[in-house]
């Protein structure tokens, strides 16, 4: 039986390989480095991934590159060849194995070449020359072109046919340089130099595709510095699009091809005619709009001065006058008709009024005549009583002013009669 204290210290399988994963993460060397081998036991997966073995005398080592790195493997894997494999080592934690894990391939010729590649590289990046503010831009129109290629082949009759098509006025320089070999260096120098010279608007440096021994010439650091220095813009076409060299690093624009350098280089003729016509249409429009502002403007102005003019307000000064004495007549006669209709209002309202007042005073006077009448002696008379009087016509009241034999005057409804007391009683 096992001590407990020693298994005080007991990992797990998926600790001690997580803890080798971070060793191998650590090491700087593994994450980016070069090995040289044999190829073995190669299965394209239906992923896109690939899987083989690279081997030498001494061992074996098992490389895995996924769908998306295959991009720049330019030929097909197989048994017993001889290769150079550029990426990073690492555990794959689940199997407790590491692998290479491969980012670039090249065959092993080509690998040497490419290790230089990309050590200038670096180099020259430190350098500056890769810098964008070094770039400078390329012209958006030019008159004459330079190129920078062997006199035949398909780079420069694409460049020509298709430099033709957009615009047939430029004119093309062509220095017949080797592009290939011994001698291609200084013979690329030379024409980026002569066509400096020559004063070009605007130069393409470039090749068609090939194996990067064919394209080396242009991984040299002699064509990227007369690149650089050139005061004249470069545009870099060499080889295919996935070609990728030191020149088109230095250059101020990168085409993929030497047809796109075309492209990029020289203006489609036929696109500038026709801007130009739409730019002239629009400020064609924007004149006849500006004219007919200013004509608008003119129109007000001259109304405005007329306006303002002594003999057109003296005319709007006597119209003023002429309707404010027409506007007075019309308020008099306005008025007097007015005034004429109010009197007879007023007259018809007096009359009415006198009507109402003396219908009332006539009722009044009515109402008094029947409390007269019926108050009136001669009323009375006519219900048969008499006034009696004395002799000296005073009205007889009471007995106590006539004695017998007394002699008074009696007034009747029809007249009057004379008689004698003949009889006094008292009540």
């Amino acid at each position: 039986m096992m001590p407990a204290n020693k298994t005080k210290n007991t990992y797990s399988v998926g600790q001690i390989n997580s803890y080798i994963k971070n060793m191998f993460a650590q090491d700087y060397m593994l994450r980016s480095v070069y090995v040289r081998g044999e190829v073995s036991n190669v299965k394209y997966h239906s992923s896109g991934h690939i899987y083989f073995t690279m081997k030498d005398k001494a061992g074996t080592l098992a490389c895995v590159m996924f769908a998306g790195n295959r991009g720049g493997l330019r030929f097909n894997l197989r048994e017993g060849q001889q290769i150079i494999t550029f990426g990073s080592i690492d555990v794959y934690e689940r199997d407790g194995k590491y692998q290479m894990y491969a980012r670039e391939i090249v065959p092993d010729g080509e690998g040497r070449l490419y290790e230089r590649f990309e050590q200038l590289k670096r180099e020259l990046e430190e350098m500056g020359m890769f810098d964008a503010r070094y770039k400078k831009p390329i012209p958006a129109y030019i008159n004459t072109l330079g190129v920078v290629t062997a006199p035949t082949g398909a780079a420069i009759r694409d460049i020509i046919n298709i430099t033709k098509r957009r615009n047939p006025h430029v004119n093309i320089i062509l220095y017949p340089a080797k592009v290939q070999g011994d001698g291609a260096v200084q013979s690329i120098v030379s024409g980026i130099n002569a066509l400096q010279t020559a004063g070009v608007d605007v130069m393409i440096v470039g090749r068609g595709g090939g194996s990067i021994e064919d394209l080396w010439a242009f991984n040299e650091e002699a064509v990227a510095r007369a690149i650089f220095d050139s005061e004249v813009p470069v545009i870099s076409a060499v080889g295919h699009e996935t070609d990728t060299t030191i020149a088109d690093y230095a250059a101020d624009l990168r085409a993929p091809t030497p047809s796109a350098g075309a492209e990029l280089a020289v203006y489609d003729y036929e696109a500038v005619v026709n801007a130009f016509e739409t730019l002239k249409d629009e400020l064609k429009g924007a004149l006849l709009d500006n004219i007919e502002k200013k004509r608008n403007r003119y129109e007000k102005q001259k109304l405005k001065l007329i306006n303002l003019s002594p003999s057109h307000r003296l005319r709007e000064q006597r119209m003023r006058l002429i309707r404010s004495e027409e506007r007075i007549r019309e308020l008099i006669r306005t008025g007097l008709d007015r005034t004429e209709d109010q009197l007879d209002l007023r007259t018809e309202k007096l009359k009415n009024l006198m009507h109402t007042v003396l219908a009332e005073k006539r009722h009044l006077l009515d109402i008094k005549i029947e409390k007269m009448d019926a108050l009136s002696p001669l009323k009375r008379l006519s219900s048969g009583y008499v006034f009696a009087e004395t002799p000296d016509g005073s009205p007889l009241t009471s007995i106590e002013r006539i004695n017998r034999g007394d002699e008074i005057r009696l007034s009747l409804k029809d007249g009057r009669a004379g008689a004698v007391i003949t009889e006094i009683e008292k009540k």
